[in-house]
């Protein structure tokens, strides 16, 4: 299991003994980027979506910072999720369910003061029946399919809910919500059709405040802002969109150590199956991180790791706990046991490593692992 500390903006990394690697998050980048995004929705809110341990980094330690600088309502995925982060938040934070409940977690959700993203009529039923027998006003957010055909109430559904909503008056609904498909490009016309459908909405649940906007979806113009936007990949520093330069700061940064180096004939074969053999006498470095890290088995033959600037290939299959790499082009020497190579920062960001594993920055996030020697600045 990795290890947790905490860094001055400034501060020097000190070695930690037996440490396979550094993830370094800057909690003021993270800030900092949450203020970004704030300004660019005012008047509406910004609320923070944490969920996956916000994005593998931490939830408890994010939305502690995220707290601090105003942000007081969070979204993650799942209510197991939602009960370990409730506890360590102030009252006045909100913590909001997106996928709803299973069933037989109501009472718990209700007894923890987490509120509940409504996907269905049959999840609005079990969540209104539970405040009835309870006899106790609870909140409530009610999502709607607006052409993902994923989550939400399907249209089929929005008569009998308007109906059952309008007999009712334990829940307090705080706002409608639904999620853009294709936020990421400016110019794709299922967000137009989107923002469409939740105007239809909207007229059909009228005076309820509406939150739209993920990420990609800030960037589109303030009809889909709402008077909430849910920001999540790009508070942790990578891009919301693909038709835009990448305004928010890096937040991540991953140093890994060397377990060994070697020189190699021309002709010797490396990693499993051999499928790279080396062209001539070439100087390797193992380093101590594979797929089980985070380090995806498609960057194998693809992607590469840095050395003060110089890019150094991946060669071989990436293995589940190692990656080798060609180190031929530093001065013989240069990397030793316990050396540490760039994985993600100044060189090589989250999108050029998703790029070269033919994937998306969420899941490279999302899939580092817990080995790591985890420091906050």
């Amino acid at each position: 299991m990795g290890s947790v500390a905490v860094l001055a903006d400034k501060e020097v990394r000190q070695p930690i003994e037996g440490a396979n690697g550094y993830l370094t998050v800057n909690l003021s980048a993270l800030v900092r980027n949450y203020a970004k995004l704030s300004t660019l929705v005012a008047p509406a809110q910004a609320a923070a979506v944490v969920k996956a341990d916000a994005y593998g980094l931490g939830a408890q330690r994010v939305c502690s910072a995220l707290y601090g600088t105003g942000c007081r309502h969070f979204f993650v995925a799942q209510f197991d999720e939602a009960a370990k982060l409730r506890p360590g938040l102030a009252a006045d934070a909100k913590v909001f369910v997106l996928n709803g409940l299973q069933p037989g977690n109501e009472e718990a959700c209700a007894d923890n003061d987490i509120i509940p993203v409504l996907n269905s009529l049959k999840q609005w039923r079990r969540w209104s029946a539970t405040a009835k027998r309870r006899k106790c006003n609870l909140q409530a957010v009610l999502q709607f399919d607006t052409g993902m055909s994923r989550l939400g109430v399907p249209p089929e559904e929005r008569s009998s809910l308007a109906a059952e909503l309008a007999g009712q008056a334990r829940v307090e609904i705080l706002f409608i919500m639904s999620h853009l498909a294709s936020a990421d490009e400016l110019d794709n016309g299922q967000n137009t059709d989107q923002l469409a459908e939740m105007k239809r909405i909207s007229k059909e649940f009228p005076h309820l405040d509406i939150c739209f906007a993920n990420s990609g979806g800030i960037f589109l113009g303030k009809d889909y802002h709402g008077q909430m936007a849910r920001a999540g990949i790009a508070l942790y520093g990578g891009s919301p969109s693909t038709s835009v330069p990448n305004p928010a700061e890096p937040v991540v940064e991953l140093d890994v150590a060397v377990v060994q180096t070697r020189t190699v004939s021309a002709g010797a074969k490396v990693g499993y199956s051999g499928t790279h053999i080396v062209a001539r006498e070439t100087r390797l470095a193992t380093i101590a991180a594979g797929y089980a890290d985070g380090l995806p088995r498609s960057l194998s033959g693809r992607g590469a790791v840095y050395y003060e600037g110089r890019r150094l290939p991946i060669v071989g299959r990436v293995s589940m706990d190692s990656v080798t790499i060609d180190v031929t082009a530093l001065p013989e020497g240069t990397l030793a046991l316990g050396s540490l190579v760039e994985v993600l920062g100044p060189h090589q960001t989250l999108e050029d490593l998703a790029r070269d594993a033919g994937t998306i920055s969420y899941e490279i996030l999302t899939g580092l692992g817990n080995r790591y020697h985890k420091q906050y600045r």
